[in-house]
C-alpha cells in the first residue's frame, strides 16, 4: 500500500512539470534564491473556482511568492463552452487553447494548476442544473481526489456557495462542492478507490475569497461590517524581482488572451479578504498557517534539513549562486534518507532545479524532427554544459519510454559544451500526442478519462523523455528532460516545439458539413497527411448506403514525410431528407487510420495537437437560398462564412479600412461577425456607411456583441440596447410573434421544429430595450424565466433592413444544424417588399 501510494505521488508530481514551457527555464540569481526561501516553506493553499479567469491572481501570486506555499488552483472545468476573441477554434478546441493559457499564468503567478472532469457545456444559470448535467458525485470525486493528492492545509474558494441564482450556475457549484469535499477527502467511506493511491486528508480551514463584486457595488462593500473577515495585504513589491505583486497579477491575468482578459498592473496598497467556513478558526489572524507547522519539523528528521536551507539562504551569494551547490547537494541527499512522503517528492523536485539554476547546469534533448510514428527511431542531440567551477560528471542518459540507459562518464568542465547523439527507439504501442481528456467520447457534462490517476493532469501527457544522470559533488542526481524540437526563426529567434508522436496517415475533410439543397452530386476533397517517408495505401469515403460515393476509395502515394496529397469524391445524396455521419479511412498495410490532426498554434501558448475522428456531416435538405453576394466584416473569430460559402453564397472578408460607398456598391448584404463592436474599433467610424448601405435598399445582419466595451453605442440605425439575457436550454420552445413575417416565410418556411438539435444554447445577449421601428420575431425563455423576445430584431430603414440577432449562428452552423441553415437563408434574402399575407406558420 507504502509502495503504491508513493508511486501515485510520483507520477502526480512528474505530470504537473509538464507545465514548463517548451523553452528550458533560466532563472537570474534573485529568481534563485526566491526558490530557495520556498524550499524552507511546507505549506499549501488550494484556490478552487469553475473557469479558466475565474482564479484570483493576485491572491495566488501573494501566496507562492510573499509566503512561498505550495499553491494550487483547480479550475473544475477548461472553459470549452466559452467564446474565442483570436480564433475560430470552440467547444473542446477553446478547452485546450484556455488550458494552456492557464498553464502559462501559473509559470508567471507561480501557482500550479489542476482540472476535474467537468467539461464546460456553455452558461448555466442555476447549480441545480450545473450539477445534474455534470453528474455531481463524479466532479466531487475529482475535486476529493485533488484534495488527496495536493494535501492542501487551506482551501480557498472563489465563489459563495451560500448564493444559488445569483450568479453562473457552475460558480456556485464550484464552491458547493468544496465545501461539501472539504469533510469527505478526509473520509474513508467516501470513494474509497481512490484509497488505493492516494490516503485521506483533511484541511485545516476553508475560506470564501468575498470582495466588492459579491455585495453589489465597491460602495457597499467599503461600508460593509468586515468583522469576520480575514485581511491580506497583497500590495507588496518584490525589489529582488523588481515587481509589485498586482504587477505580476496583471501578467498572469493577461495569459487568457483567448478571453480578452489583458490586464494592467498597479502598484501601491491592495487588500484581500476572505471569510471564513470550516475548520479549525483563526487564534492569530496574521496568518492563514495560523496553528500550522509550515517548517521542515512537520517531517519526521526534518529538523536539519530546514537549518541547512536556513543557512543556504543566509550566505546566498548573488553574484556567485553555484556557492549554494555543495550545502544544496548536502540537503538533497538529507532529504533521500527521509522516509518516503508527500513533501519529499515535492521537495525533491523544488531541490533540483535550484541545482540547475545555481549552476548554470544546461540540459537538453533535441529531437531531429517534430514529429515521429509510433516504432520509429528518433534521433537526438544531447547538449550538456556545467557553467560553473562544481565538478561533475555526466554519468549516464536514461531514455523513456524504453528504459534504456546508455553510459558516459563525461567529465563537464566549466563551460565547456559537450554534445551526445542518441537513437531513441520509440515503441510500436507508444499513444499518440493529445489531450488525454480527449481521447474518448464523454458526456454533454464530462470528459471520459478512465485512468485514475490521469484524472487532474493539466497538461498533454508526453511519454517520451530523457533523464540526465549527473554526479555533483559525488552525488548522484537524476534530471529529467521532455525531448523538445527547435529551430531558427528569422523573425522570432531560436523556436521550440515538443516532439508529437503522430499516426502514419491523418486525413482532412475539407468541408466538414456539406449540404445538399437537391439531388445533384458535390464534390468532397480529402487532404492526406504522411506522417512518415514512402507511405501508400488506399483512401474510401465511408458513408451510409443510400448516399453514393465515386470511386468507392482512391489509392494514394506518399515519399516526404509531412507533405500532403488532395483527392476527391463525387457524393450523390438520397432523394428524400436525410441527415448523416460519415468519415473517411485511410488503410495501410492492412491497419486503418480514421484520425484528423488538428494543429492550435499561436504565440502565447504551447503548440498543441489534437486528433480528432476524421467526419463530415452531409444534409440532404430542402434549403432555397438566392444569388445575394455578402461582405462579411470578421469580429472575434469565426466560421460563419466557410458555412456561408456552403451554402453557395458568394462571401468577401471586408476589412474595416475597405468598408467605403464605393466598395459596399457591388454586395447584397453586410453581416458582422460575432463580438464585432467589441473587438474592432474603426467600426465607430464606419456605421453612417453602413447605414447608408441599409438605407440605399441593402440589408445589414449584426451578429452578437456583448455589453462590455462596446466601440460605439450606435450599433444600429434607430435605439438597440443590448442586455444580459440569454437562452441557454437549446432546446427551449421558440414561439412565433408574426407568424407572417417574411424572415419566417420566405424563401424557405421556419417552423419550430427548426430549433430542435441545436447546440450549447439558443443564443445569448438579447437586447431588451429597442425602438418600436424593430419588429422581435422570436419569443424563448429557459424554465421558471420570463419570455425573451430579444433574439431577432428587424428593422426597416430606408430601402433596406437592419437585422440584429443573439442567436447562436456562430455555433449552429458550423455544427450542422439544418434549422439554422434555412433561418440565415432568409435573413439574407429579405427584401422590404416581400409580402406573404397569405402563408401561415403552426407553433
Amino acid at each position: 500500500m507504502q509502495k503504491i501510494f508513493i508511486k501515485s505521488i510520483l507520477y502526480f508530481l512528474l505530470s504537473i512539470q509538464i507545465i514548463n514551457a517548451q523553452k528550458p527555464q533560466k532563472p537570474n540569481a534573485a529568481e534563485i534564491y526566491n526558490q530557495i526561501e520556498k524550499l524552507n516553506f511546507l505549506g499549501s493553499v488550494l484556490y478552487i473556482a469553475a473557469h479558466p479567469d475565474d482564479e484570483n491572481t493576485r491572491l495566488i501570486s501573494y501566496m507562492a511568492n510573499e509566503v512561498h506555499a505550495r499553491t494550487g488552483y483547480l479550475s473544475l472545468t477548461r472553459g470549452d463552452g466559452g467564446q474565442n476573441l483570436i480564433g475560430p477554434q470552440l467547444r473542446e478546441l477553446l478547452g485546450v487553447i484556455r488550458t494552456q493559457e492557464l498553464l502559462e499564468a501559473r509559470k508567471i503567478d507561480g501557482g500550479e494548476q489542476f482540472f476535474s472532469r467537468a467539461n464546460d457545456f456553455g452558461f448555466s444559470k442555476n447549480p441545480d442544473e450545473t450539477l445534474a448535467i455534470w453528474d455531481k458525485e463524479k466532479v466531487l470525486a475529482d475535486l476529493v481526489w485533488t484534495i488527496r493528492k495536493f494535501q492542501p492545509d487551506v482551501i480557498i474558494n472563489r465563489f459563495d456557495h451560500r448564493s444559488p441564482g445569483t450568479t453562473h450556475g457552475h460558480h456556485t457549484s464550484s464552491a458547493m462542492l468544496s465545501v461539501e469535499g472539504f469533510d469527505l477527502a478526509n473520509n474513508s467511506t467516501s470513494f474509497p478507490e481512490q484509497l488505493k493511491l492516494v490516503k485521506t486528508w483533511q484541511p485545516k480551514r476553508l475560506f470564501f475569497n468575498t470582495s466588492w463584486w459579491f455585495y453589489g457595488s465597491k460602495e457597499k462593500f467599503d461600508s460593509a461590517d468586515k468583522t469576520n473577515l480575514f485581511s491580506i495585504s497583497t500590495g507588496v513589491f518584490f525589489p529582488t524581482l523588481g515587481k509589485s505583486n498586482q504587477e505580476i497579477a496583471a501578467l498572469s491575468r493577461s495569459s487568457h488572451k483567448s478571453q480578452g482578459f489583458g490586464s494592467t498592473g498597479v502598484r501601491g496598497e491592495d487588500t484581500e479578504y476572505l471569510e471564513f467556513l470550516k475548520g479549525e478558526p483563526l487564534k492569530d489572524k496574521s496568518s492563514l498557517f495560523d496553528g500550522i507547522d509550515t517548517s521542515w519539523n512537520r517531517i519526521k528528521g526534518g529538523k536539519p534539513i530546514g537549518e541547512l536551507i536556513s543557512l543556504i539562504t543566509k550566505q546566498y551569494d548573488f553574484k556567485n549562486p553555484s556557492a549554494s551547490i555543495p550545502n544544496l547537494v548536502k540537503a538533497y541527499s538529507m532529504i533521500q534518507a527521509l522516509e518516503e512522503n508527500h513533501w519529499k517528492i515535492i521537495k525533491t523536485d523544488e531541490l533540483k532545479k535550484i541545482i540547475t539554476g545555481c549552476s548554470g547546469l544546461y540540459l537538453e534533448a533535441v529531437s531531429n524532427s517534430q514529429e515521429a510514428t509510433p516504432g520509429s527511431i528518433v534521433k537526438l542531440n544531447l547538449e550538456t554544459i556545467n557553467r560553473s567551477t562544481v565538478v561533475m560528471q555526466l554519468i549516464s542518459v536514461t531514455t523513456l519510454p524504453e528504459q534504456k540507459t546508455t553510459v558516459l562518464n563525461t567529465d563537464l568542465r566549466y563551460n565547456i559544451l559537450q554534445n551526445n547523439s542518441l537513437d531513441l527507439q520509440l515503441p510500436k504501442s507508444i499513444n499518440y500526442t493529445q489531450p488525454y481528456w480527449l481521447n474518448e467520447k464523454g458526456t454533454e457534462g464530462l470528459y471520459a478519462v478512465n485512468d485514475q490517476q490521469n484524472i487532474g493532469i493539466p497538461d498533454i501527457i508526453r511519454e517520451v523523455k530523457i533523464i540526465f544522470n549527473i554526479k555533483i559533488n559525488g552525488v548522484e542526481i537524476p534530471f529529467e528532460r521532455t525531448i523538445v524540437y527547435k529551430y531558427n526563426d528569422d523573425v522570432k529567434g531560436e523556436m521550440y516545439n515538443f516532439l508529437d508522436i503522430v499516426p502514419e496517415v491523418t486525413t482532412t475533410i475539407q468541408d466538414k458539413v456539406l449540404l445538399f439543397p437537391n439531388t445533384k452530386p458535390k464534390y468532397v476533397g480529402v487532404s492526406i497527411k504522411a506522417g512518415k517517408n514512402d507511405i501508400k495505401g488506399e483512401l474510401k469515403l465511408d458513408l451510409p448506403k443510400d448516399w453514393k460515393v465515386f470511386p468507392p476509395s482512391i489509392p494514394f502515394q506518399i515519399s516526404k514525410k509531412g507533405t500532403e496529397q488532395t483527392v476527391y469524391f463525387e457524393v450523390t445524396p438520397p432523394a428524400q431528407m436525410s441527415e448523416i455521419m460519415g468519415k473517411s479511412i485511410a488503410t495501410i498495410d492492412g491497419i486503418q487510420y480514421d484520425k484528423e490532426q488538428i494543429n492550435i498554434n499561436y504565440d502565447h501558448i504551447t503548440k498543441q495537437q489534437v486528433l480528432k475522428a476524421s467526419e463530415l456531416k452531409c444534409i440532404r435538405l430542402d434549403l432555397k437560398t438566392n444569388v445575394e453576394s455578402i461582405a462579411y466584416i470578421m469580429g472575434a473569430g469565426d466560421d460563419v462564412p466557410k458555412s456561408l460559402t456552403q451554402m453557395g453564397y458568394k462571401v468577401s472578408l471586408l476589412k474595416t479600412e475597405e468598408i467605403t460607398p464605393e466598395k459596399l456598391e457591388s454586395y447584397d448584404v453586410v453581416m458582422t461577425g460575432i463580438r464585432a463592436y467589441n473587438t474592432i474599433q474603426a467600426l465607430a467610424n464606419k456605421q453612417e456607411i453602413l447605414f447608408d448601405f441599409v438605407k440605399g435598399g441593402k440589408t445589414m445582419i449584426v451578429q452578437y456583441n456583448t455589453t462590455d466595451d462596446l466601440v460605439t453605442t450606435n450599433i444600429a440605425p434607430f435605439p438597440l440596447k443590448i442586455s444580459k439575457d440569454r437562452v441557454t436550454e437549446e432546446n427551449a420552445e421558440v414561439r412565433f410573434l408574426t407568424l407572417n413575417h417574411p424572415v419566417l416565410n420566405y424563401p424557405n418556411i421556419i417552423t419550430p421544429n427548426d430549433f430542435k438539435g441545436w447546440k450549447q444554447e439558443q443564443g445569448l445577449y438579447y437586447p431588451k430595450e429597442y425602438d418600436k421601428a424593430f419588429t422581435p420575431i422570436l419569443s424563448s425563455n429557459d424554465k421558471g424565466e420570463s419570455a425573451k423576445e430579444g433574439a431577432l430584431l428587424i428593422a426597416p430603414y430606408g430601402k433596406g433592413n437592419y437585422i440584429y440577432t443573439g442567436l447562436s449562428l456562430f455555433r449552429e452552423l458550423p455544427e450542422g444544424v439544418p434549422g439554422a441553415f434555412k433561418l440565415i437563408s432568409n435573413m439574407i434574402s429579405i427584401k422590404p417588399t416581400i409580402s406573404v399575407p397569405n402563408q401561415k406558420v403552426k407553433n
